[in-house]
């Protein structure tokens, strides 16, 4: 008879579970192995006990680096038809997460069919949600109303959910302390600074953090520590508030895991690429080796259009580094929604810097797909090599797009093709340039 809630709470109990046998296949380690990891909360396994279509990933030390996909309706676009096809790219390329982040009318109808039919993990920020589902203006909202929100996602089966519980008001007063060029950016947690200033209250997620804690575990819900002040820009970076804000949410974590929750702390943001490192390692410290996610590091701020280039170069240095889970950046942000081809572009993109952090990192195996594709090349094998890659489809498109007259070259080489040469060469074969119809054309 099952005498656990959560994947932590099971892992101190020895008792390994379907999904950490899953994972456990995935990764390719043995299952003992992995269940200490996550008993010590280095590695996270959500999985809602109500989400039946989930096929369970792991996140954290040792692990593949995971990606997730921001997707959702707002006020402005509110198109779930749309929504739902970027949910089907997202798994087309092979997105371990997907976030809801609708904030606009009733999102429940959307969320759950997300949910029916994702084996990816699903993630969502009830914050985003309450204003819509409570129909109240933000300033009457109260603590209960907020955790009737966390109580309807974890019934319709969200796997994590961002919770801005590090915002208190120890963390504010630094913030306002020092000062800052972007203020706060995050969206919930703007949202809760607004909701303490207007009420003169304590942030509820952290004052009620053990209630909502009990809502968590009763579902088995990941909970992913908000990084409420973030920074917007790379002169905020590694702040009085930011750090303030994570020493909180050091602290969180441990009272989650007493609590057999199982905990993913959220990170920046903007930052310069010569501070990312040691802001992977500080987080580790601080928050006891406990997942980290990040958004980005976008590395710097002038390349609004490109922003899914500027994440993929701070998520690659970021995951090498010691962070666990990159969110994606599409070119569309800070400009406006993204539509399908920016989704397809920054899932790419993200996709690209987890796998070449997983490289660097020695995860096992994650040369081997490189390693086929020298195989391909090397062949001059190009079916071989579109079935290898990320995207295919793209390969393919591009290598059509000015076809050679050599099918086993490309048109930018054509026959001095280095790869084609060598092989010759080493085949025992003469290379010849000019043909007799060039000589022909030449007299």
């Amino acid at each position: 008879m099952k005498n656990y809630n959560t994947q932590m709470e099971a892992a101190k109990k020895h008792v390994i579970t379907p999904e950490m046998e899953t994972v456990a296949k995935k990764e390719n380690i043995d299952p003992n192995q992995l269940l200490e990891v996550v008993a010590s909360g280095a590695v996270a396994i959500p999985a809602n006990i109500n989400h039946t279509s989930l096929s369970a990933e792991g996140i954290g030390a040792g692990l593949k680096t995971k990606i997730n996909v921001n997707l959702g309706i707002s006020g402005d676009c509110n198109n779930y038809d749309i929504e739902m096809q970027k949910v089907d790219m997202a798994l087309k390329f092979g997105a371990e997460a997907i976030m809801d982040l609708s904030n606009y009318g009733k999102t429940n109808i959307f969320r759950k069919e997300l949910i029916a039919k994702s084996p990816a993990m699903i993630g969502t920020v009830p914050i985003y949600d309450a204003v819509g589902y409570l129909e109240k203006d933000l300033s009457e909202i109260t603590a209960e109303d907020f955790m009737r929100v966390v109580r309807a996602h974890a019934e319709e089966g969200v796997d994590f959910m961002t919770i801005h519980a590090g915002i208190n008001k120890r963390a504010v007063e630094a913030f306002r302390r020092e000062g800052r060029k972007m203020n706060i950016v995050s969206r919930g947690g703007s949202l809760l600074f607004a909701w303490m200033n207007m009420t003169g209250n304590e942030n509820p997620f952290f004052e009620y953090y053990d209630d909502f804690l009990e809502i968590l575990h009763e579902f088995d819900v990941t909970i992913s520590l908000g990084d409420a002040l973030r920074p917007g820009c790379i002169d905020d970076s590694s702040d009085a508030g930011q750090i303030s804000e994570l020493i909180e949410l050091g602290n969180l974590t441990k009272r989650a895991w007493d609590k057999h929750v199982q905990v993913m702390v959220e990170g920046p943001g903007h930052m310069a690429i010569n501070e990312i490192a040691a802001n992977m390692i500080m987080q580790k410290r601080i928050c006891h080796n406990a997942p980290f996610y990040v958004l980005g590091p976008l590395v710097t701020d002038i390349a609004p259009g490109y922003d899914h280039i500027t994440s993929a170069i701070g998520g690659a240095i970021a995951a090498a580094s010691g962070a666990d889970f990159l969110c994606y950046v599409t070119p569309a942000e800070h400009l406006r929604l993204p539509d399908l081809n920016d989704v397809k572009e920054g899932i790419v993109a993200s996709k690209i810097a987890a796998h070449a952090a997983d490289i660097a990192k020695g995860i096992p195996h994650a040369r081997d797909i490189d390693n086929q594709m020298a195989e391909a090349r090397h062949e001059l094998d190009w079916q071989k090599m579109f079935a290898i890659a990320i995207d295919g489809d793209k390969a393919r498109e591009y290598y059509a797009g000015a076809p050679p007259t050599d099918p086993h070259t490309c048109s930018m080489c054509g026959k001095m093709c280095a790869v084609r040469t060598t092989n010759m060469i080493l085949d025992g074969k003469k290379v010849e340039f000019c043909s007799g119809e060039i000589k022909e054309n030449d007299k």
